[in-house]
C-alpha cells in the first residue's frame, strides 16, 4: 500500500530498506522488477498546479519519468513521453495512467543520440498538444563499469549523447516555441558532486548538465524562461537492475541517512514544484532529493 502523500510518515520505514539482488536485461522494463517501483499511482493527488501546461518528458515510460508524467497529468498537464522503442510496454501503462487523470497522454518512440529526433520530437508535441511550456529532460544512459580500463569509447560516446547532447539539442529545439513562464528541467544526479567511479562516465555528463543548467538559466531568464534540475540520489527504478551488478543492487541505497532507496513517487513533487508558477523566482537551481546522501 503506497503511503498518503500528505499523511506524516517516518521517512525511514515509509517503504523497504532494502532491494534484492537482481539483474535484469538492459534497458529494463518495470514488470521485470521486484518489488515494483511505487510512481504515485495510488497516492499522486493533484491541486491543478499545471492545469493547461504541454510538457515533455524523457524517458517518461517508466522510473522517476512516469512519476512525473503522473503527478503533471493529475496536476492539469498534457503530456508526451519519450522513451525507446523496446520500452513501449511500460510507456503503455504510463500513458494510460495520464490518460485516466483526463488528460492528453502521446507516446513517442525513438532513440534520442539522433539529433532529428530530438527536433522532430518537439515539433510533434507543439502541433499535437497545441504549444509547449515544458521540457523534462529525463532520460538517461548509465552502465557500471570496474575500471577506466574498461570505459569503452563505444560506451562513451552512448553516454554523453544520450545524457548531454541530446539534452541540448532538446532544448535547442524548445525554447524558440516558449512563451515567458515556461521552464526546463533537467534531471542530474548526486553522481555530479560525489561521483562513484563504476559510473565515471555518467557521472560526468551530470556534471555537465549541473553546468549546463546553470549557464542556459542565465541566458533565458531575459526571456521569462527559466532552467532548473533535480538531483536524484540512489532511486529504485529499471535502470538499477539493468545497469548494475546483483550485489550492488542489493545494497542499494542501505548507505544513506534514511537506510533506503528512494522511490519515483518520492521525487515527483520537485518537478512539479519548478513547472509551476510556484517556482517563479527559482532558476539556476538545483533541488537535492537524495535521502541526506
Amino acid at each position: 500500500m503506497a503511503p498518503d502523500q500528505h499523511t506524516p510518515t517516518d521517512p525511514t520505514t515509509q517503504y523497504p530498506d532494502s532491494t534484492p539482488g537482481q539483474t535484469i536485461p538492459h534497458p529494463g522494463v518495470t514488470s521485470d522488477m521486484g518489488p515494483t517501483p511505487d510512481h504515485g499511482e495510488d497516492s499522486y493527488v493533484g491541486t491543478g498546479r499545471l492545469q493547461g501546461r504541454r510538457a515533455i518528458i524523457t524517458g517518461g515510460d517508466s522510473g522517476i519519468g512516469r512519476a512525473v508524467a503522473i503527478a503533471y497529468a493529475r496536476e492539469g498537464a498534457d503530456v508526451l513521453i519519450v522513451h525507446l522503442p523496446e520500452e513501449q510496454e511500460d510507456a503503455d501503462t504510463t500513458v494510460a495512467l495520464v490518460r485516466a487523470a483526463g488528460r492528453k497522454g502521446i507516446s513517442a518512440p525513438g532513440d534520442l543520440r539522433d539529433e532529428e529526433f530530438c527536433r522532430s520530437v518537439v515539433e510533434r508535441a507543439v502541433t499535437e498538444l497545441g504549444g509547449l511550456d515544458v521540457l523534462v529532460n529525463n532520460a538517461a544512459y548509465q552502465m557500471s563499469i570496474d575500471s577506466i580500463e574498461d570505459l569503452s569509447t563505444e560506451q562513451l560516446l552512448r553516454t554523453f549523447t544520450t545524457n548531454v547532447f541530446a539534452t541540448v539539442w532538446l532544448s535547442k529545439a524548445a525554447v524558440p516555441h516558449f512563451a515567458p513562464g515556461s521552464s526546463i528541467i533537467n534531471t542530474v544526479s548526486v553522481q555530479a558532486d560525489s561521483p562513484s567511479p563504476a559510473l565515471l562516465d555518467y557521472a560526468m555528463t551530470k556534471a555537465a548538465l549541473v553546468n549546463f543548467t546553470l549557464n542556459l538559466a542565465q541566458e533565458v531568464g531575459e526571456k521569462g524562461i527559466r532552467v532548473n534540475a533535480v538531483a536524484p540520489g540512489p532511486v529504485w527504478t529499471p535502470l538499477i537492475p539493468a545497469t548494475m551488478p546483483a550485489e550492488q543492487v542489493e545494497d542499494f541505497g542501505t548507505q544513506t541517512p534514511l537506510g533506503r532507496a528512494g522511490q519515483p513517487a518520492e521525487l515527483a513533487p520537485a518537478y512539479v514544484f519548478l513547472a509551476s508558477q510556484e517556482s517563479s523566482y527559482s532558476t539556476g537551481t538545483v533541488i537535492r532529493v537524495a535521502g541526506g546522501k
